[in-house]
């Protein structure tokens, strides 16, 4: 083995070895160990939430389990894989082979590194995620929904389950605006370094002059709220309205005032839901958004005052913190971590970990 790669795999172990320390591998067995024991108890389906709480909780906790001791298989099987491409010089297909598969281990050990820095107190929820249509027309109404589309694609190419509460469509083309939830351990802590304002840069398919055009969209991103949590809402401080659904361009989804929107008079909160057939349902799930939202907006005032305290900036989520250049060249990148790639197609396919892992150690480092 070539002493470069030896030291790259020394330093991968070592990273490893962080991980699994952070992680608390003998810990994380015993709890699944007890959640196994929960989840085989004939009664556990009496409560079906709180089956499906343990049940959901037990297979995330095994996920976690198994990638981390694959991962160190996988290095421990690297080693071998030299030492045989090593024995047989020629053999230029084995040294490609075992050249790739570290490349690929140092990707998925980093991935599971930035997981670690995730110890936020929200951070292992769901993610809520808003977006809004802001300055430009309707290239913006349409850049939120490609943002929207964005977002949707990496939860499916991860296959973490989404549900969409709301969808106000624009005029013209797009939206302007959305509501919908990711159902994933640490989707909150992962997606939340996406909240901020948004900026394309491109020639606009909606002007006939073929001008460039500059457009924003701002996303929104707050924990899912749990039983635990204590986000109380007087009844007396909501305006509840209802309407019928509608669909792109207008269309009628629905013949009866279903869609509930709620308006927090205090802090004037404004939330939607259009998603289910009766107004009951849709009410619950626009309550459940609207403790999300503040619950969020808790977690901010009490971050401000940590910073206030500390004496130090803190970094505006509303600046903007992303651009998207499509003309005159291509390139997407992150204004805060600098980090970027020249393929903006795949990034807004739903290609977008390098820029959340980016955003998570910027976030660290702060």
């Amino acid at each position: 083995m070539n002493p470069d790669a030896a030291a790259d795999l020394k330093e991968l172990s070592a990273t490893l070895a962080s991980v699994e320390a952070v992680m608390d591998l003998d810990g994380l067995r015993a709890e699944i160990a007890e959640l196994e024991e929960q989840a085989a108890r004939p009664d556990l389906w009496d409560d079906p939430d709180a089956a499906q709480k343990v049940t959901s909780k037990l297979s995330h906790r095994q996920g976690e389990l198994r990638k981390v001791e694959e991962l160190r298989s996988r290095l421990d099987d690297l080693g071998v894989l030299y030492e045989l491409a090593q024995e047989d010089e020629g053999d230029a297909d084995a040294t490609a082979e075992a050249e790739a598969e570290r490349e690929k281990l140092r990707a998925d050990i980093s991935s599971l590194e930035v997981r670690t820095l995730l110890s936020g107190e929200y951070d292992g929820r769901d993610a809520l995620v808003t977006i809004r249509s802001e300055a430009g027309g309707v290239d913006a109404a349409d850049f939120a929904e490609m943002l929207m589309r964005m977002y949707l694609r990496w939860s499916e190419r991860h296959g973490y389950p989404t549900e969409v509460y709301d969808t106000s469509y624009a005029e013209e083309a797009g939206i302007k605006s959305t509501t919908f939830k990711v159902a994933a351990p640490y989707a909150y802590g992962t997606l939340s370094v996406e909240q901020g304002t948004h900026r394309l840069v491109r020639i606009s398919p909606f002007d006939n002059q073929g001008r460039r055009q500059t457009s924003f969209a701002a996303v929104e991103v707050a924990p899912v709220v749990e039983q635990t949590d204590h986000v109380e809402i007087d009844e007396k401080e909501l305006r509840v309205d209802v309407y019928r659904s509608s669909g792109p361009g207008g269309q009628g989804v629905n013949t009866t005032d279903s869609a509930v929107r709620l308006t927090h008079l205090p802090t004037g909160i404004v939330v939607s839901c259009q998603n289910e057939r009766s107004q009951l349902q849709n009410k619950a799930s626009a309550m459940a958004v609207l403790q999300a939202k503040l619950l969020e907006r808790r977690r901010q005032e009490q971050q401000a005052e940590m910073d206030a305290l500390k004496d130090t900036s803190s970094g505006s989520w509303g600046n903007q913190m992303r651009s998207y250049v499509l003309h005159p060249y291509q390139m997407v990148k992150d204004l805060r971590t600098e980090f970027e790639v020249g393929n903006p197609s795949a990034v807004l396919d739903g290609d977008i970990d390098g820029f959340l892992e980016a955003g998570i150690r910027w976030r660290r480092s702060r």
